[in-house]
């Protein structure tokens, strides 16, 4: 897990290299270990390393191939790449390190883009193919990590994290239309950012630049539509599922440097630890716990405690004094706004104080097997987009609920409005309000939001692809690295590992979800190593009493935010007990987000060249 930056242009070379060491400097936090450059002509690469698989510097990047053609800059894991190496070491290839990012390069060098779906994990990287002139971005199949890229007026700049492009000009323009993006999404929706002209790269894709034209094309080599389906009984199914979930987390846990598991006391983490545990003996477990009774799981975390043979656990109990000694630090750890990202922030900040350098997270359970409110919220979700008048309906009805404000989102076009109507923070109406713009424009704004998925009939393979493109990939996932590598933690998602995903979506909808059975695939293929506690337990989620502390010290809270006409009525409606949480916070980060981070660490002096 690293952070990778780099710039092509035949202009201005000089001032490209400067611009990449502030791009650099700026993501310090997220490679610790060492920093590493490359200048050719027109293409600079830059790389900060944080060392989890071959420690030595041998893994040092950016990588250069045997014959000097092909330069790799690369951020992540590829699990499956010992296989891969014996496949190309077959084929007569020679290496001469023991990293995955050299498997990555001579894998290109054998077998070009086709080699990009043969990798299993969660990558971003970028490739300077010197023969023939090309420039590659690639991105893992789900999106775990990320890629943001500007390519524009024969430049093209490319970094792990946004804050890159505005340490290397800290008066980089912004997207006009982010705030309102943000206060709908709760996060911002791909492929926008804050800045101009700054997208994510889409998961399971690849950009491809030709240098001599500078013509550029995104390829798309990964789409959850072309899984067949296979016939199937339900026994068979449950056998599958069982060994692939064994076979995600075995593959997961594949590290030189130390790792744990984030125990929540939920089912996702729960069955993490009890299935890790049985793969490796003495693993590392951390849990977070709290003083406000409602929110502490260590009962739950207990019960699965119990049935381990040999974990070394620790528990971190956060206050709310702790959460106010952080929370600057937490405002410079955000990279892109976010409702979420708290209880990242934390957990991160745990495991590392406990000297892991890899943590495992159940992240993705909710989206894959249906864990979710909103799946049992689809048959309601159609009987109401059928209603006519829905924006009326929703401001007249609106004083009463906010789920009945919600309703007028129905008004855009399809997966777009059903988010939304299932998710959505702020109606069309307030944001006009609070941002003083036309309500038109505002819609204006959310129907340009484009979601790349072909929606199926089965209606819990929609929801469940609902809340993967949309709430996981931009918020989520998001988040959880965002978090995790300011505090130079790589965390990962084996219920995100592309194997086990590949073999979920093979098995007819109908069989993956049963009435009664939370995350049915899930708990019902492990139901012998899960305790029936945790299994049929009310879903909760790993959450933090934010919502406590915004109600016992409302002062505090208050003095974060500039207090207009139409954050007063949001405020007043939250301490009234009338308003959601998150509707409050949105504002306070709203406030709060755009003081350029300053990052961990200073540059080496010598980088590597």
């Amino acid at each position: 897990m690293c952070r990778i930056a780099g710039i092509v242009s035949f202009e201005g070379q000089q001032e490209n290299r400067k611009s990449l060491l502030l791009m650099l400097n700026a993501m310090a936090h997220g490679g610790p270990d060492a920093e590493g450059v490359y200048f050719d002509g027109p293409v600079v690469f830059g790389h900060r390393r944080l060392s989890i698989i071959d420690l030595s510097i041998a893994g040092n990047q950016p990588m250069i191939s045997a014959d000097s053609e092909v330069i790799i800059s690369f951020n992540g894991e590829i699990y499956n790449f010992m296989n891969i190496r014996r496949s190309l070491e077959d084929l007569g290839v020679f290496f001469t390190t023991k990293s995955d990012t050299e498997v990555i390069l001579q894998a290109y060098q054998a077998w070009g883009t086709k080699a990009f779906d043969l990798f299993e994990g969660i990558f971003a990287f970028a490739i300077y193919d010197k023969k023939k002139g090309k420039v590659f971005l690639v991105r893992d199949h789900i999106g775990i990590k990320p890629l943001y890229y500007y390519i524009k007026d024969g430049k093209l700049i490319f970094s792990s994290e946004v804050r890159g492009f505005k340490s290397m000009n800290p008066e980089w323009p912004e997207f006009e239309d982010w705030k309102i993006l943000f206060l709908a999404f709760g996060s911002i929706p791909h492929p926008y950012t804050t800045l101009m002209d700054v997208h994510q790269l889409p998961a399971g894709s690849y950009l491809e630049l030709t240098l001599n034209d500078f013509s550029n094309e995104v390829h798309t080599y990964y789409s959850e539509s072309n899984t067949s389906v296979i016939p199937s009984n339900s026994s068979e199914d449950l056998k599958t599922m069982q060994f692939a979930i064994q076979d995600a987390i075995r593959r997961n846990m594949i590290s030189d440097a130390p790792i744990g598991i984030f125990l929540s006391g939920g089912i996702d983490s729960s069955l993490l630890v009890l299935l890790a545990d049985r793969i490796r003996s003495g693993v590392n477990t951390i849990s977070i716990n709290f003083d406000e009774g409602y929110y502490d799981e260590h009962q739950y975390q207990q019960l699965a405690l119990e049935e381990t043979l040999n974990v070394d656990h620790t528990s971190h109990r956060i206050t709310e004094q702790m959460f106010w000694d952080n929370l600057d630090d937490f405002w410079k750890a955000m990279d892109q706004p976010s409702i979420d990202g708290v209880n990242s922030y934390f957990s991160a900040k745990s495991a590392r104080k406990d000297g892991l350098k890899v943590a495992l997270s159940g992240l993705g359970a909710d989206e894959i097997f249906g864990g979710y409110p909103s799946f049992k919220r689809i048959t309601w979700l159609k009987r109401i987009r059928n209603l006519p008048f829905k924006r009326l309906i929703g401001k007249i009805m609106g004083w009463k609920n906010h789920a009945y404000r919600r309703i007028m989102f129905l008004n855009l076009p399809g997966i777009i409005g059903d988010y939304l109507f299932l998710r959505g923070i702020h109606t069309p109406d307030f944001i006009a309000s609070i941002l003083h713009v036309p309500e038109e424009r505002v819609w204006k704004a959310l129907q340009k939001v484009k979601i790349d998925f072909s929606p199926k009939s089965e209606d819990m393979d929609y929801v469940s692809r609902l809340e993967s493109k949309i709430y996981m990939t931009n918020q989520l996932l998001k988040d959880t690295d965002c978090m995790g590598m300011w505090h130079g933690l790589e965390i990962r998602v084996p219920f995100l590992d592309i194997d086990l995903i590949k073999k979920v979506e093979s098995i007819p909808p109908a069989q993956r979800y049963k009435q009664g059975w939370p995350k049915y695939l899930l708990t019902a293929s492990n139901q012998h190593i899960l305790p029936p506690k945790i299994i049929f337990r009310k879903k909760k989620g790993f959450t933090f009493p934010l919502e406590t502390w915004m109600r016992v010290s409302k002062n505090r809270f208050r003095n974060l935010i500039k207090m207009e006409n139409g954050v007063i009525k949001i405020v007043k409606s939250f301490e009234n007990g009338q308003g959601h949480w998150s509707k409050y916070w949105s504002l306070i980060v709203l406030h709060k987000f755009g003081p350029e981070a300053n990052p961990r660490g200073t540059p080496i002096k010598k980088p590597i060249n």
